[in-house]
């Protein structure tokens, strides 16, 4: 399965694509395929800089073909301004995915850093060092455009996705299972 992680920005949208095989136990079944950022100019105005993000979008979907999107939720801190406009860049990927009929999970960023690192105070670094440990990485070099930061939080995206997932199977096969007799098959 391949998962398409989003960190959602006007300015930088994080990006970061993984692949998910349950039967790797090497890998943890994560293998990393390519992060980075779409990064639109500020002196840009912002209808233009919300098409240039969906346009890219676009062609990083068509190249990849996720199996589903992965997208942090909005946090309303006390910067409204700063909120209105991540929320305007959320709805372009929302808009995207859906166009291309990509399911899209989302994910509060507090769940996203109890889930990677058992902590939901985690900062950036700390993100980024349990993401290179859930992608079996030593370093994750500074992407071409925009900042390590914004990939390795859509990575964590990414990445919380597939153990929620991962956890909701299992929880679901353990109950289906539990209390029931075991059938021995004949020859």
């Amino acid at each position: 399965m391949i998962i398409f992680g989003i960190d959602p920005g006007t300015a930088t949208t994080g990006y970061g694509v993984i692949k998910s095989e349950p039967n790797t136990a090497k890998t943890n079944g994560l293998t990393l395929i390519e992060y980075g950022c779409i990064v639109t100019p500020k002196e840009q105005i912002m209808p233009m800089r919300l098409f240039s993000i969906g346009q890219d979008l676009k062609v990083l979907l068509e190249r990849y073909k996720p199996d589903c999107i992965a997208i942090e939720q909005l946090f309303f801190g006390i910067n409204s301004r700063t909120a209105m406009t991540v929320g305007q860049a959320r709805g372009v990927v929302l808009s995207t995915g859906a166009g291309y009929g990509i399911p899209i999970f989302e994910y509060q960023g507090l769940s996203v850093k109890l889930t990677l690192t058992g902590s939901g105070k985690s900062d950036k670094k700390e993100i980024q060092k349990y993401v290179m440990r859930h992608l079996h990485k030593h370093k994750l070099p500074k992407p071409a455009k925009g900042y390590i930061d914004d990939a390795a939080d859509a990575l964590a995206v990414a990445i919380c996705h597939v153990i929620k997932t991962t956890d909701r199977v299992e929880k679901a096969v353990a109950k289906s299972t539990s209390g029931k007799p075991k059938v021995k098959r004949g020859k």
